[in-house]
This record gives structure tokens, C-alpha cells and sequence, in this order.
């Protein structure tokens, strides 16, 4: 197995903040990760199943980008739907997985399945480097100083339900504020309600502005000594707002708060630095940066991952096990009970090979440009209003159209094979914002390309004449 091939790049989009750091593998057959080495590693023994070293891509780092490059790496947008070529903008729900990601975690299944851990075998010993290879890819795409500060969960829900579980059950109380903006999906609200009401902490909600920013002026104001977290998201999955993350962190932090990222929406559209984010959390879904479902993963400040208790017990997580006693493992390992999703995991290291390999500033660069496109383009759709004109966004659309109902504008778009999403995106309360129940929502992706924006305006076009 090659280990992974990250190269730090300037942040140049919204939100974006500074150079990752580089980490090194956990690779080796030992059972626990071992401490980051200070220089990049040599190649990881063994693992070398069809697909696992081939995770990286041809054009690495060239000085531009054209969406043709990822195109040609995603063999489902070559597929028809309902007889037309498929147009996929529905992103912010789950990304289309390249050529790379499929044929290692089919080279994983066919060639390198094991367990990992404590195998003796030497597909044991390569599954292991795999899935810590992985861990250590991840720490380095975030800027973690460490593989020891990345826990692998389900995805950016199962992230946040570990941290409300486990720190907010320890750490909240009767009295404590948790401050969420309105803009969050909810996967960002309700373990925060849930732990609340547990602990008789409360969830104090921060309004937006007309445009879809947080109101900076009511988040001060709500900040006190009485926040132990802040929870929100850098950038929103209904709005693509992209708040300052940076500046809110150190606002909460003078109040001794902790804050918690959801970069759920974030990872795939410009570089992202825990470190320079000063993040206390940091949480996002592979499904989302274009690896597996099932996969995600939890940054932790390795002083605030130490105090965390299990959330969960079982097998990997341990030390030792008597009747009389259990002694847990180290973290990260403490915080992952049960089998991990191994393939998952290799799936995400070539997912995160696959993006670096691009020049990230120009892929951001492209992205901006064709939201600017795209706004141009549906402002010539009679009747349709888009939602949020926060000025630092990703490209995600959120619309309605005038005399449709969402679920129509959708089951319209499909029959011309375009894919969107409608409903009320699990951000019931950003929407409400708006006096909405409900919207349809275009997400763009690196591989979107302006005739597929063209192609979506004139079907919204068609349907308003239709009507």
C-alpha cells in the first residue's frame, strides 16, 4: 500500500484558513497507533490488493482545473436517467464516488478483507495499515497534528451524538448554555437537545440575518460564562452559508467554551486547518468528500479526546477484561467499539488522494465561478426565488418556484434526468428563517459543469411554461 499522498495547499475560498500539516501514517503492524513522525514516512509494508496503491491521480497538482478532469474519474455520470444523460446537483446530499475510491474498496472485498488489530496474519498486518493509514491521511487533510486525534464514526451524525454523549454528559449541567445557530442541519441540534435535556442545560438558538448570515451582533450578545459549547456548521447545507468560523471560535473561547465544527458541507469545497480554526471539535461524513457511506470521522484536541469517556463498549476498545474490571484502550481506539468499517475506511484514504491530487484553490476558483453562473442562469426562470445571498457561500442553491410545490419541481427535473433534492433539507428551522416548509436545492460539485447549469434553467424554464 502506498501511503497516502497529501500535499498542504494554500486556503483560498471562504471559510478556508491556512496550510494543513503534515502527519504521518499510523502504518506497521502493531496494534495501537504510534506517535506521528516528524518527517513524511517511507511506504507502508505490504497491502498491495488490486486498487489500494492506485488511489492517487494522474494530473497531481496541476495549476488549474477543468471539470473534466474529475469527470472522467466518475463512471455514474456517464449513465443515463429517464433515457437523458444524468445531471447530478444533488451534492450537498451525497457525492458520486470516482473510479479510484471504487476500485480500492473493491480491491479491499476481493483481495485484502481481514479484521484488524490484533490479527497475526499478514492480511490482518495489511488491513491494520490500511485503516491507520487512513487515520493519519485524514489527520493531515484536516491539519491534526496527530493520527491520535481523529476517531472514525458512521459519518458527521454519529460525530456529534459521540461528543454530546460523551463530553456533554461530563462537561454540561444545570444553568449551561449550548449555543446553535439557526442555520444548523439538524443533526447539529437535536444530540444538543437531547443531552440538554438530560443534563438541564439549555439550547440557546442564534437568529440569522436577512441574507442568511449569523447575526455576529446576537451571538456576541449571547455569549457568556454560561456557554460551555457552541455548535455550528462551516457552511450550511440550505443557505451554503459560510460563516466566520475562525472569528466565532475565538469569541467563545474568551468565555472558556468549547466549539464544535460541523465540516460536513465544508471538506469538499475548499481545504480546511483545525489547527488555524483553534476548532475544539471538528466533524464530517466521507459520503460527502466523495469516499463511502458509512464513513466519517471526529477531530478532537488530544487534552479533550483524553478526558472523553467511551460512549460505547465492546471489542477494540479495550485493554483488558475481567469481571472485576475493564481496563479501556488508549485513545482513539477507546472511542471505537466494535469492528470498524475497515473498507470504508480505505475507500476515504483514496477519496482524500483523489481530491488533493487536484489544485484545491483552482477547484475552489471554479466552483465560485460557476455559483456566479448558476445565479445568473436561474434569474431568467420567471417566478423562481432563490434563498440566502450570504456573500462567503458554497454553491448550493436553494429555490422556490412560483405555483410548484418542491416535490413537483423535483419529479419535473428528474424526467429530464437532472437530480435535485426537496424537502426541507433537515434544516426545518433555517428554512422557517424564511417562512418556508420546504424548498428545492441545486448543489453543486467540482464535476458540475455550466451546461448542466444551462440544462437545469431551461427545464424550470419548460415547467413554467407548462404550467
Amino acid at each position: 500500500m502506498t501511503t497516502p499522498d497529501l500535499l498542504g495547499l494554500p486556503a483560498t475560498a471562504p471559510g478556508a484558513t491556512g496550510v494543513p500539516t503534515a502527519a504521518s501514517p499510523a502504518a506497521g503492524t502493531a496494534s495501537r497507533v504510534p506517535p506521528p513522525a516528524a518527517t513524511p514516512p517511507p511506504e507502508a509494508a505490504g497491502a498491495t490488493w488490486p486498487g489500494i496503491g492506485a488511489t492517487g491521480r494522474q494530473n497531481s497538482q496541476q495549476p488549474s482545473f477543468s471539470p473534466e478532469l474529475a469527470r472522467r474519474d466518475m463512471p455514474i455520470l456517464h449513465r443515463t436517467v429517464n433515457g437523458k444523460p444524468l445531471v447530478w446537483l444533488d451534492n450537498g446530499a451525497t457525492t458520486q464516488k470516482p473510479r479510484q475510491v471504487i476500485e480500492a474498496v473493491s480491491g479491499f472485498y476481493g483481495a485484502g478483507n481481514s479484521n484488524i488489530h490484533r490479527g497475526a496474519h499478514t492480511m490482518a498486518r495489511e488491513a491494520t495499515e490500511a485503516y491507520e493509514g487512513g487515520r493519519a491521511a485524514v489527520a493531515q487533510f484536516l491539519g491534526a497534528g496527530s493520527p491520535d486525534e481523529i476517531v472514525f464514526t458512521r459519518g458527521t451524525t454519529e460525530a456529534i451524538n459521540l461528543v454530546a454523549q460523551s463530553w456533554g454528559r461530563a462537561n454540561l449541567g444545570p444553568g449551561d448554555d449550548i449555543l446553535v445557530p439557526v442555520l444548523e442541519h439538524h443533526s447539529n441540534i437535536v444530540p444538543w437537545q437531547m443531552v440538554a435535556k438530560e443534563t438541564r442545560a439549555r439550547v440557546v438558538p442564534v437568529p440569522l440575518r436577512p441574507d442568511g448570515q449569523i447575526d455576529l451582533d446576537a451571538y456576541a450578545d449571547r455569549l457568556s460564562m454560561r456557554t460551555r459549547l457552541v455548535a455550528l456548521s462551516q457552511a450550511s447545507n440550505v443557505l451554503g452559508t459560510v460563516p466566520p468560523v475562525k472569528e466565532m471560535t475565538a469569541l467563545a473561547h474568551r468565555y472558556r467554551a468549547k466549539v464544535l465544527v460541523d465540516g460536513a458541507q465544508a471538506v469538499a469545497h475548499f481545504p480546511v486547518d483545525v489547527a488555524d480554526l483553534d476548532a475544539d471539535f471538528y466533524v464530517f461524513s466521507g459520503h460527502k468528500l466523495f469516499a463511502p457511506t458509512g464513513i466519517g470521522a471526529l477531530y478532537a484536541k488530544p487534552e479533550i479526546l483524553e478526558a472523553m469517556a467511551p460512549w460505547q463498549g465492546g471489542g477494540n476498545m479495550i485493554e483488558s477484561v475481567s469481571f472485576e474490571q475493564t481496563d479501556y484502550a488508549p485513545v482513539p481506539h477507546r472511542l471505537e467499539a466494535g469492528t470498524g468499517h475497515i473498507a470504508g475506511v480505505v475507500g476515504l484514504l483514496a477519496a482524500v488522494n483523489w481530491l488533493t491530487g487536484f489544485d484545491r484553490p483552482a477547484v475552489a476558483a471554479y466552483e465560485t465561478e460557476l455559483l456566479g453562473y448558476a445565479q445568473q442562469a436561474l434569474a431568467t426562470v420567471p417566478g423562481l426565488d432563490l434563498i440566502g445571498s450570504a456573500p462567503d457561500r458554497i454553491a448550493v442553491l436553494t429555490f422556490t418556484l412560483a405555483g410548484h410545490d418542491p416535490v413537483e419541481i423535483a419529479d419535473w427535473l428528474d424526467r429530464d434526468g437532472i437530480a435535485v433534492r426537496a424537502g426541507h433539507h433537515c434544516a426545518q428551522p433555517a428554512l422557517a428563517h424564511y417562512g418556508l416548509a420546504s424548498a428545492a436545492r441545486a448543489s453543486l460539485a467540482l464535476y458540475n459543469t455550466p451546461e448542466e447549469v444551462d440544462q437545469l434553467a431551461a427545464s424550470l424554464q419548460r415547467l413554467q411554461k407548462s404550467g
